[in-house]
């Protein structure tokens, strides 16, 4: 519970109160208008962060609660918010933000997207330290032959209508229609076998592939390979969730921000745009956008590796029925996807008055929004308009990435 296996985050004892800090925040605090029950704890559980430095500080053991003591307030906040829920009507007004649920869709989304971050801060724990688990397995291995395909010229619904009346986070509101002129783009995510030749080629000795900033980190941090790769001699491995692994060609290789738009360089492309994305996801030859790129059908097991059935990835080539009506696959599946979007707001934003700087703190043209899901992501956040976002030199998340030429 001490562990901090990655620099840029808090140690995991911050999560085992995070949670229902957050919920007591949010729902009874702000909504009921509820006294503490433990302010201190309320106060140090809060939010979470996403330093650039990884700077976090420089805590011991003494300076958190004990765990018994941690318990008794998750179980404390955790009967009153149960209350809460069971004594609200929906529809109503009477109190703020509880039309339609709306708070405890804030709750339960968060602790959504918690589960994924704890999975990669798991992953990056040493196996002694971790129960034996699955261990993927590439029958054959051989990954597909590079594809490309044609995007015709159409138009892009980014983000979401608050007249609709459907759950969002301040950054997906409003929409922002955009046309796209026709691309190029992968059929597969860069696969590690694609990212080994530019590993091979020298690419993280190039300093023409990388920005300023990019090449400093790269000299600074050491960083030779994408960091779930581990090199033996001559031979890569993959660093799976519970055992390593000899690298496997026909998965997609993840990556920091940095390291794939330098391989897109390399490669004389770019990555796509978070429209671009938008409309080979979604988009369709003739007729409306879709729902999902597979249509409008909800997310089931044959459309991807996504709703944390499996620890890591799965071939690129996976799950045909996924595919978006361009034939683009694993677009909501397998890691989220790199755009060369800066994070930033659709005209109209608000932000969220009781969460102002959810989204706002991070308006500072130094994160770039990723799309799509990864094997950790809850299916419930497979929807079009969500939008995640991470500053360029953080490689520990399940994020890959795919190519386009205009």
């Amino acid at each position: 519970m001490f562990e901090r296996p990655i620099p840029e985050r808090h140690r995991f004892i911050f999560y085992l109160g995070h949670l229902e800090a957050f919920d007591w925040n949010m729902v009874c605090r702000n909504s009921f208008g509820m006294d503490s029950i433990n302010a201190d704890l309320d106060r140090l559980f809060a939010f979470g962060i996403d330093p650039t430095n990884g700077n976090l500080p420089d805590d011991k053991k003494s300076d958190w609660p004990s765990i018994p003591e941690i318990m008794r307030y998750n179980s404390s906040v955790r009967q009153i918010v149960d209350s809460c829920l069971t004594q609200v009507a929906f529809g109503s007004n009477a109190r703020p933000y509880l039309t339609d649920g709306f708070i405890f869709n804030v709750a339960i989304e968060h602790r959504l997207m918690h589960a994924e971050t704890l999975a990669y801060m798991l992953h990056s724990l040493p196996y002694a330290q971790k129960q034996s688990g699955p261990v993927p397995a590439f029958s054959g291995d051989a990954p597909p032959r590079p594809q490309r395909v044609h995007i015709p010229a159409g138009w892009a619904t980014l983000g979401l209508e608050r007249s609709q009346g459907t759950f969002g986070w301040d950054n997906e509101f409003q929409t922002d229609c955009v046309f796209v002129p026709e691309f190029q783009m992968d059929v597969y995510n860069v696969t590690n076998a694609q990212y080994l030749e530019f590993v091979r080629a020298g690419g993280y000795e190039d300093k023409a592939v990388w920005t300023d900033d990019a090449w400093n980190w790269i000299r600074s941090s050491g960083h030779q390979a994408p960091k779930f790769w581990k090199k033996d001699g001559e031979r890569w491995w993959y660093r799976g969730m519970f055992a390593e692994i000899p690298l496997p060609a026909a998965a997609p290789v993840y990556v920091s921000h940095a390291e794939a738009s330098a391989y897109a360089r390399w490669a004389g492309q770019a990555l796509p745009t978070e429209a671009q994305y938008h409309r080979a996801a979604f988009g369709s030859v003739e007729g409306p956008e879709r729902q999902y790129p597979w249509g409008d059908e909800k997310p089931q097991p044959q459309h991807g590796n996504f709703d944390s059935r499996q620890w890591d990835p799965s071939r690129v080539d996976a799950h045909p029925a996924g595919r978006s009506a361009f034939g683009v696959a694993n677009l909501m599946s397998n890691g989220w996807e790199w755009t060369s979007t800066v994070f930033g707001p659709f005209p109209g934003f608000q932000p969220f008055p009781f969460y102002p700087g959810y989204s706002a703190d991070f308006f500072d043209g130094k994160h770039f929004v990723m799309k799509g899901a990864s094997a950790r992501t809850a299916r419930h956040l497979l929807r079009r308009s969500f939008r995640n976002w991470f500053q360029p030199f953080y490689p520990h998340i399940y994020a890959t990435f795919r190519c386009v030429q205009t």
